[in-house]
């Protein structure tokens, strides 16, 4: 339920950028994701249709970007997805530790039309 007031969040966002150009409407916005962030890509897409109504996005495309989340090695400073169960490096076989990458979440993007 908590993607709710987000969903809110990202079309007022939208719709804020876009009046900055002048535009009629928007026709599609680019969301990313990590799967770490907390917030579920289909709750958003659901709640996305419905706030959109009546707004400058009403109709307008979501495209959600998703991003894995990834471990660092320390000993061989490489980056990977972590395997199911497991921080274990597949280069070199010591355990990962968590990034940033995965967290994210941001309107990358967003198309209208003036």
């Amino acid at each position: 339920m908590h993607e709710y007031p987000v969903t809110q969040e990202i079309v007022r966002i939208a719709e804020e950028s876009a009046r900055k150009y002048n535009a009629v409407k928007i026709t599609k916005i680019t969301l990313v994701v990590g799967e770490l962030a907390g917030f579920i890509g289909e709750s958003i897409s659901m709640y996305f249709e419905i706030i959109a109504k009546g707004t400058m996005a009403e109709g307008a495309a979501l495209e959600i970007k998703p991003v894995k989340a990834q471990l660092k090695c320390d000993r061989c400073d490489r980056y990977f997805d972590r395997p199911r169960y497991s921080f274990t490096c597949p280069v070199c076989g010591e355990n990962g530790r968590p990034t940033e990458i995965g967290k994210e979440f941001y309107v990358e993007n967003i198309e209208i039309i003036t």
